[in-house]
């Protein structure tokens, strides 16, 4: 079996990687300054694109233009994995616009070089079901075991319901607290240290994730919402405390 890795930015020459340990992984990127580790073979574009599999790693927003870039250009019996942080749209656009011929996972890898830098084993990877032969799609469930990650089946709903107050939060928040430019102390407890290193994950990532993650998961506008309202009761809860002292 031969992996198309079409992106080599810092996650999918990362996930390239990480599969190549079950397979020959080949990879594409329209930037030719970016390094690939010798476990992924550089190759052209149509050469990716004749892969048995091609594991999308583009930007959500992206994603459009670039399906439109490959869909007459695939041949049948393909499988076209998208690895996007939102599941919903995504699919609905490979559903909408992929020929019926080609097998379609979703997938989302709920890691990156960052939480996988010391390796892999135990990190969570959600996949959905979409247009593919059962059989195939098994094959990927006992993959994905074999290289010891946790394995979530979820619909894509499922998934980003959940997501949008769990990467939808985390990634909103370390934008936050990076705005406020907040630096190590010498009197830097544990917890602040934590909230340290969710600045330092979160913003490692392209700014396009964070704002495609707001945009293309409806979802996160109710967490959104939530947090707000959130932020106000306590802010409320405080200020009520403080105005009635001064009394």
């Amino acid at each position: 079996m031969t992996i198309g890795i079409y992106g080599l930015g810092r996650f999918g020459v990362f996930w390239g990687d990480q599969l190549s340990k079950v397979a020959t992984v080949k990879g594409y990127s329209r930037n030719s300054s970016r390094v690939a580790p010798s476990t992924i073979k550089r190759v052209s574009e149509d050469e990716v694109l004749s892969c048995d599999v091609i594991v999308i790693c583009v930007a959500i927003s992206a994603m459009e233009s670039f399906l439109h870039n490959i869909k007459d250009r695939v041949k049948p019996g393909t499988l076209i994995m998208d690895t996007c942080s939102v599941k919903v749209h995504p699919i609905k656009l490979m559903l909408d616009l992929l020929p019926s011929s080609v097998d379609i996972i979703g997938t989302h890898p709920m890691f990156g070089p960052d939480s996988g830098r010391f390796g892999i084993a135990g990190l969570p990877i959600v996949v959905s079901e979409v247009r593919v032969d059962k059989s195939k799609y098994n094959k990927w469930i006992d993959l994905f075991n074999s290289l010891n990650l946790s394995v979530i089946e979820m619909t894509p709903q499922e998934h980003d319901r959940e997501a949008a107050y769990t990467q939808g939060i985390t990634h909103f928040i370390g934008r936050t607290l990076s705005d406020l430019h907040l630096k190590n102390s010498a009197i830097s407890t544990s917890g602040y240290n934590s909230l340290l290193e969710i600045i330092k994950q979160t913003c490692n990532d392209e700014y396009q994730l964070f704002l495609d993650l707001q945009k293309y998961n409806s979802y996160t506008s109710d967490m959104r919402r939530d947090l707000k309202s959130s932020l106000n009761k306590v802010l409320g809860v405080v200020e009520a405390e403080i105005s009635d002292k001064e009394r």
